[in-house]
């Protein structure tokens, strides 16, 4: 089976390793994005002596006859950043398929491990569908769920979606070696579902009107290697990378965003419902207990 690769980053890597070493499965080309800042699908490229390609819309008539012309059984999508449309999606006869990190037809969009922690989730999805003229609408051929605890955090599951997507990418792949394997509408599992939208600067600026919930929820969300929680204490901005719940804390009427208590650990911020321990923060200036973080 011959397939062409768009792809890029290191959600792509693993998938190439695993997809490389199966010697049913040849890799015609691999077509980055064009911005791209990853070189290790370029040296896989020089490596294995695969066609390395880029192109600013490859969805015109002269990139479409440069893929035709290798002849692949299906184009494979790993975190690339363009939009099939329908002569491109069609082109091989096994149509195309893309792998994403999100359980469909729910968290379609952007940055969806960030939104899947930030709704509390109990679990994430990774899921391989086709690729139709939506976002992430296509007809889903596996996905997989994976549970998500209070002690993850954006960059455990992250980890966690790098290593699984590249597994189950592949294990998708191989089900088209005995033919073209049964696929799931979406509607068939939610007439609806629902779209996520990609985060922005500013995004990261933390809300101290929210529970404490929420707020555990939002920090462990952004934390490293994302753009961390951010604050405003004493009209300075500090980073937040991660708080703890306070187990049996009580839920009172207080002052929101006031410090309650400070000690050699981490301090203490009340909240709407109760309050949080803020444990490891950047934060050039200086503070102390009765300081209040500007709120919304």
């Amino acid at each position: 089976m011959k397939i062409g690769y768009f792809a890029d980053g290191k959600w792509s890597h693993e998938a190439f390793k695993r997809l490389i070493a199966d010697k049913e499965i040849a890799i015609a080309f691999i077509c980055a994005r064009f911005d791209t800042q990853d070189t290790t699908l370029k040296d896989f490229a020089t490596q294995y002596q695969i066609d390395y390609i880029k192109h600013e819309n490859i969805n015109t008539k002269n990139f479409l006859g440069k893929v035709a012309r290798y002849q692949c059984d299906l184009f494979v999508s790993m975190s690339f950043n363009q939009i099939f449309k329908k002569d491109i999606i069609n082109l091989p006869p096994l149509k195309t398929i893309n792998c994403h990190a999100g359980k469909l037809p729910f968290y379609r969009g952007r940055n969806i491990l960030n939104w899947a922690l930030i709704n509390d989730e109990p679990e994430f999805g990774i899921t391989v569908h086709y690729v139709d003229e939506g976002i992430d609408t296509g007809d889903i051929i596996l996905q997989k769920t994976y549970t998500i605890t209070d002690e993850d955090t954006y960059a455990t599951i992250l980890e966690k979606a790098y290593m699984n997507c590249a597994k189950i990418l592949y294990k998708a792949i191989e089900m088209f070696k005995t033919g073209v394997p049964t696929a799931i509408e979406q509607k068939n599992i939610h007439p609806v579902g629902f779209y996520c939208t990609q985060r922005k600067d500013g995004d990261e600026v933390l809300d101290w009107n929210l529970t404490s919930r929420k707020i555990f929820n939002f920090v462990r969300a952004v934390c490293e290697p994302g753009p961390k929680a951010r604050a405003f204490l004493n009209g300075i901005e500090m980073k937040i990378n991660k708080i703890e719940m306070i187990p049996g804390a009580p839920e009172y009427i207080c002052s929101i965003g006031v410090i309650l208590q400070k000690d050699a650990t981490g301090f203490l911020v009340k909240t709407s419902d109760s309050f949080v321990k803020v444990v490891d923060f950047e934060y050039e200036g200086k503070f102390k207990v009765g300081d209040r973080f500007a709120t919304q």
